[in-house]
């Protein structure tokens, strides 16, 4: 029954989206309106089946819209910000996994350029070392920050990249993440891990909630985004602002950058 409802209602998506654009909203109530019509464009961005389907099935993520209107912590100091968010614990514990497992991030640094304590320090920031990678559905999460007029085009792109990994079978409607949707170790959102993933441990495929294949992915989207190997990454040095890449808030970027170091010292 279950099936032919969503079904039913993928078909509806389908067939009457190009009847209207899609357009935004700053309230649940436009919500599935939208859908439908954001699948027409899905589907002509090459979305298929599968994840045409965890778009018909994906919710209003009002948790999402809550975070989002209340990111509190990008406003503290620089010393209060590290303080919340631990970064004592990250740096002890970072420097502990660095020994323990020094054959696989020099490996990563012969191969991506980047020391290890950058990935580390990421790693810790986003995830405690994925002790916890969210709770939230990344396909609703996602799709409904599309919808809300704040930051639609910013985020439509990762919301058809969450739709392929689910026609990928990389994720499903229902894999949890955090609230803005991102997925996995180190939090990719989702076009992001549809563009950089990298298979690390030759398995076939990628999966963010591979530690190998996370941190490998991470540390290939910061040499993709211009990553200089040997060069500093501290504020004011070239591989700044390849840090910056990473997250748009400078008390996370300052903070990245001083953790990795003494992770590395």
């Amino acid at each position: 029954m279950y099936r032919i409802l969503s079904g039913t209602l993928l078909g509806l998506m389908l067939s009457t989206s190009g009847v209207y654009a899609a357009t935004c909203g700053n309230t649940s109530a436009g919500f599935d309106q939208w859908k439908a019509a954001f699948a027409r464009e899905a589907q002509q961005a090459g979305v298929g089946q599968r994840g045409l389907q965890a778009l018909a099935q994906s919710q209003y993520a009002s948790r999402t819209i809550a975070a989002d209107r209340n990111q509190k912590s990008f406003r503290y100091s620089l010393q209060k910000f590290m303080q919340v968010r631990g970064s004592e614990t990250i740096i002890a514990q970072g420097r502990k996994r660095k020994a323990r497992n020094a054959n696989f991030y020099a490996a990563l640094e012969r191969q991506y350029g980047v020391p290890a304590g950058v990935i580390i320090a990421i790693h810790g920031m986003e995830t405690g070392f994925g002790g916890f990678m969210g709770d939230s559905s990344v396909v609703s999460a996602i799709v409904t920050l599309t919808y809300d007029c704040r930051r639609s085009d910013f985020f439509k792109p990762h919301a058809i990249g969450a739709l392929k990994l689910v026609d990928q079978g990389a994720i499903t409607g229902q894999t949890r993440g955090a609230k803005h949707g991102e997925l996995g170790h180190t939090q990719f959102l989702p076009g992001n891990a549809l563009r950089y993933g990298v298979d690390a441990d030759g398995n076939g495929r990628v999966d963010f909630y591979s530690q190998s294949d996370a941190l490998a992915s991470t540390a290939n989207f910061l040499r993709q985004k211009g990553w200089r190997p040997g060069a500093g990454y501290q504020e004011g040095q070239p591989n700044f602002a390849v840090i910056k890449q990473w997250n748009a808030a400078g008390v996370y970027q300052k903070a990245i950058a001083i953790m990795a170091a003494r992770i590395d010292s």
